[in-house]
């Protein structure tokens, strides 16, 4: 709105410029009503029925004016006369201030004059617009008196606490609604018995946790276990996010805090949840680059309400981060945050588990097996498996499907995955290309021996540039327990390359794109995490480099340099010799095998998509043939 801010307590205020222009335009409005209704007679008339004043003169020379009744105030005269017909008629005429020809034709004619003044009622209208006009100005001063009341009653409330309070947490979830985290949900099942019979504990001089940490990656469910633990025990729950204890000026925070938690001991015992805690939990600042005095403020005071002079029995915080690493050390000291629970990603029995609870209210079409997709969805959160089976059901829905099929399932997961599938490619040397490049990725899938196998492989475009891929399926113990032997990362880099290493056999060194743009860049990270911090190279098992800690996080300088110009040029060198090495591998392995590859991008071409098992399928059928009966076999099909 034009004229208008939001201000510091979220509501529009409006300038005094736009202020005044309406008391101007009031004002006006006023002086143009009471000129009209000052100005206008008590009652107008027509201009047919009146007569001018030249003719008035004439009339009374003729002898035809019998009466005239003159109105001083409204400077007119009532005619009454007889026309050509011998008939009375009644005209009305303006008269000027002064008339002495009149007077003069009156006396010499004998005509009846009399003087009859109308009732004045100007004062009484100018009294009544004066009024209405007061009126109006006085409800305006109201309107604002009544704003600026409330806005100093909000800025009373300014420091008062935003958290939600449910006096009974009717969340709507119970651990039976959360899948996928059994340890997380073991760790807080024990709060859960302290906030319903805390006596059990106390007891036998047991104390009651202050606070519990949830970390975790994003989607894997932090906040709804949360949710869960108050819908368990059923106390009162206090909600809210880190962020809104912050604010611009310095000790709002501070004084929020110190309301959230006067209001957690009136109502304890009770559950306190805060959301996003590394908003308001940073590191606190060490001078560098500047401060956040309202935020320090905020922590300072979070600390001391959790384990200062004063305790806080009966309440329990839970707080959840994706952050760990940028919290204050005081914060997660025993005494504050007394537990950290982790929850992870999901394994194959919680992918499992929370594909149930997701698949309960959709019609899943009798070929679908959840197991399935379980296996096929290593390292995807519990948001991301929700959101999986969300959007094949829109699929479905789009597709006017009675239930979800196997089909939508394959186009869910690829969407959310790798992108929204486009319109394929017509047939071009474009389309040919990347059929080699993403060929010369898969067939290294399945060769290679410390590979995971290939998931599928496709010629269709997707959205974000991306003109095709090859899919791997990874082993799920590998990637649980986050242990790569050097084999396996010597065949992804080797992978990785493939792309590039058929595009230059085929095509030749002149025709190279720069699609494995992508791959370079992660086989060049990968070879630097193997030399610099794996200990996987010539230059033995040293830890050269370690992830730089950000001083604007409360850290000491880094150091200059880890290692000296020496080290450093072999760590170059070595990091070359290993991309080398896999990119020498893979061309050596298109050459060897380049009647297959050329089979296989036929396909390609032909089908758009291969899966996994018909690649192997071709690529077991013509290596363990020799290479003349494979040719001639080729040449055959």
């Amino acid at each position: 709105m034009k004229g208008s801010w939001i201000d510091g307590f979220g509501r529009r205020a409006v300038k005094p410029s736009v202020t005044k222009k309406h008391l101007w335009r009031i004002l006006g409005s006023w002086a143009i009503a009471q000129s009209i209704l000052l100005g206008t007679p008590a009652f107008a008339q027509n201009n047919s029925d009146r007569l001018s004043y030249t003719e008035l003169l004439q009339k009374i020379e003729a002898g035809q004016v019998i009466k005239i009744q003159e109105d001083p105030s409204r400077q007119m005269a009532r005619v009454t006369y007889t026309d050509a017909e011998n008939q009375e008629q009644s005209r009305y005429v303006g008269l000027f201030d002064t008339n002495p020809e009149l007077m003069d034709a009156i006396r010499a004619q004998n005509v009846d004059y009399e003087v009859k003044p109308s009732a004045d009622n100007s004062a009484a209208m100018g009294l009544v617009v004066n009024i209405l006009v007061i009126v109006v100005v006085l409800a305006f001063l109201l309107m604002i008196l009544r704003r600026s009341t409330q806005s100093s009653g909000n800025a009373m409330n300014f420091g008062k606490s935003r958290a939600r309070f449910q006096m009974e947490a009717k969340t709507g979830i119970l651990f039976d609604d959360v899948a996928g985290i059994e340890e997380a949900k073991e760790e807080l099942q024990e709060v859960v018995t302290f906030l319903k019979s805390p006596e059990k504990f106390t007891a036998i001089g047991a104390k009651i946790p202050r606070g519990v940490l949830l970390v975790g990656p994003p989607g894997t469910g932090k906040t709804l276990l949360a949710k869960a633990v108050a819908g368990e025990a059923g106390v009162p729950f206090f909600s809210i996010s880190g962020s809104e204890f912050v604010e611009m000026f310095v000790g709002v925070g501070a004084s929020r805090v110190r309301d959230l938690f006067k209001k957690a001991k009136e109502n304890a015992p009770c559950l306190i949840f805060i959301d996003e805690i590394d908003a308001v939990g940073r590191q606190r600042g060490a001078g560098i680059g500047g401060g956040n005095d309202e935020r320090e403020q905020t922590l300072n005071q979070l600390l001391t309400e959790m384990d200062g002079f004063e305790g806080n029995p009966g309440i329990i915080v839970i707080a959840a981060t994706n952050r760990p690493d940028v919290l204050d050390a005081a914060l997660l000291r025993p005494g504050r945050f007394d537990r950290q629970v982790i929850v992870d990603l999901p394994s194959y029995n919680g992918r499992l588990g929370i594909l149930k609870v997701h698949a309960r209210n959709k019609k899943l079409a009798d070929d679908v097996s959840l197991e399935a997709i379980a296996r096929r969805t290593p390292g995807l959160s519990g948001a991301d498996l929700a959101n999986l089976l969300n959007e094949a059901a829109i699929l479905t829905a789009r597709r006017r499907k009675d239930a979800i099929s196997l089909l939508e399932i394959d186009d869910a997961i690829d969407r959310i995955t790798i992108g929204l599938a486009l319109t394929p490619l017509l047939d071009c040397k474009k389309k040919r290309l990347i059929a080699y490049h993403e060929v010369g990725h898969a067939l290294l899938m399945t060769l290679l021996e410390n590979s995971d196998p290939l998931n599928k492989v496709t010629i269709i475009p997707r959205s974000g540039g991306v003109g095709g891929f090859a899919q791997q399926m990874f082993n799920e113990e590998m990637v649980d327990s986050g242990l790569y032997t050097r084999a396996w990362l010597m065949d992804q880099i080797a992978i990785a390359l493939g792309g590039r290493a058929a595009e230059q056999e085929v095509f030749g060194e002149a025709e190279v794109t720069i699609g494995a743009s992508n791959d370079i860049q992660m086989v060049t990270n990968l070879a630097r995490e193997m030399v610099t911090r794996y200990g996987m190279s010539d230059l033995g098992p040293v830890a050269l480099e370690h992830p730089g800690e950000q001083v604007f996080l409360g850290r000491g300088f880094p150091s200059q340099s880890e290692y000296s110009e020496e080290v450093a040029t072999k760590i170059d060198h070595q990091i070359r010799a290993i991309a080398l090495r896999g990119y020498d591998r893979a061309r050596r392995i298109m050459r060897d095998h380049r009647i297959l590859l050329d089979r296989l991008v036929d396909l390609l071409l032909e089908m758009e998509t291969i899966e996994g098992e018909e690649f192997r399928r071709l690529v077991a059928e013509y290596t363990t043939l020799p290479e003349r009966q494979m040719a001639i076999g080729l040449k055959k099909a």
